[in-house]
């Protein structure tokens, strides 16, 4: 249900949560969220921004923030707009008694949101802590004021952050909470005929990312598919509106088939993947499919400022969870990362195709790093994020 004013409830129930999100995973994870606090009990009422799914799961949402995500360089346009939102958010917050506010990755708009919900006296709640450990350490303070109760996805996380005066939690990743982790997909590759493989293609969720991504990743499809003309294809939309999209910017001249919301489905009928960065690489990772992961950025402002800012290795989830693990975990690509990462991508294919061509030509090293994807992310699927963070929050407001 979307709310057409802010008007001021009378009648309460027990609690009143807040929930802030602004891009298609968030609303998976907090519509996820939303089910398992109803599961605990009825008398919650929810409001926020987000998308269909948590409208869906029984949110009143004052605004459809879902499909307007950008990212930073793109996002100057939208600065009024977001602006006008935190009041109308803080508003709303102020007046209408809410219990606890849960904000959902986004951290740079999600800060205004928490920082609202602490003036008027609710708890806090981060769900998806920020990657401060990769750049922006210096917010930490402004986290530390704004968060009671820290929600990480990443293991090494928890220390991180806990030992920054955050009050933290590992709770894994909503997005493997109902996976079954398939520990035999790198047997798959000891037979493995290159010249009949299925690719999967994933081109992000955020319009800047198909806009961006999905044009070149075509286009490595097709250099595949001149070299191996029996591969095939299959291309994942987060939804139906995002395969609209995609399929009125095919090239004429590639074929693929489309699936919608199934990044961990496909990717296990798959046997290699071509994703954009983002939470789905885990979802990959999961299903044991080796993989290249992209991201294309701005040229000028990667060189002026990314460059400088960003203070890890790696910049794709899988990697970074790779070099973080055991000290003998052995690498498919030769330079210490898991899988080849291109990020950030700016213009030529042509090193991209070559990871490809290196990878799926080799039979050992697929077998090696499709058996080290899905050992990565078990202790992620271990944890049921989605039940430890809603038990946490009823802690906090009662």
């Amino acid at each position: 249900m979307l709310l057409t004013s802010t008007p001021m409830l009378k009648e309460k129930k027990q609690y009143r949560v807040f929930v802030s999100a602004a891009e298609p995973s968030a609303d998976t994870h907090c519509a996820g969220l939303i089910m398992a606090l109803r599961r605990k009990g009825d008398e919650i009422e929810f409001f926020g921004i987000g998308g269909p799914k948590m409208a869906a799961a029984g949110c009143h949402l004052l605004e459809n923030t879902v499909g307007r995500a950008a990212m930073i360089y793109k996002a100057f346009s939208q600065v009024v707009r977001y602006y006008k939102l935190i009041k109308r958010i803080d508003h709303f917050i102020r007046t209408n008694h809410i219990d606890l506010v849960i904000v959902c990755d986004s951290p740079s708009f999600n800060f205004h949101v928490a920082k609202a919900g602490k003036k008027a006296g609710a708890k806090t709640l981060f769900y998806v802590a920020p990657q401060l450990w990769a750049w922006g350490g210096w917010r930490i303070g402004k986290l530390r004021k704004c968060c009671d109760k820290l929600c990480c996805l990443l293991p090494f996380e928890e220390n991180w952050f806990g030992s920054r005066g955050v009050d933290t939690v590992f709770v894994g990743n909503p997005l493997l909470d109902t996976l079954q982790i398939d520990s035999a997909h790198h047997e798959k590759y000891t037979h493995f005929d290159v010249n009949k493989a299925r690719f999967a293609i994933m081109p992000g969720s955020r319009p800047a990312e198909i806009d961006s991504l999905w044009g070149p990743m075509q286009h490595i499809a097709m250099r595949i598919q001149k070299k191996y003309p029996a591969a095939t294809f299959v291309t994942v939309a987060v939804d139906s509106r995002r395969e609209e999209i995609l399929r009125a910017a095919q090239i004429p001249g590639f074929e693929c088939q489309y699936s919608v919301d199934s990044v961990y489905k496909t990717a296990n009928e798959a046997d290699f993947s071509i994703v954009t960065s983002g939470s789905a690489t885990l979802e990959v990772a999961a299903a044991g499919c080796p993989m290249v992961i992209m991201y294309q950025s701005s040229r000028i402002l990667w060189h002026l400022v990314g460059r400088w800012l960003v203070k890890t290795k790696y910049l794709s989830l899988v990697n970074i969870l790779s070099s973080r693990g055991a000290s003998t975990r052995q690498s498919g690509v030769g330079d210490g990362a898991l899988v080849p990462e291109f990020m950030p991508y700016f213009t030529s294919i042509d090193p991209i195709v070559a990871a490809i061509e290196q990878l799926i030509e080799n039979n050992e090293t697929l077998t090696q790093v499709s058996n080290e994807l899905t050992k990565l992310t078990v202790p992620l699927a271990q944890k049921k994020a989605c039940e430890d963070v809603a038990a946490l929050a009823i802690e906090m407001m009662s």
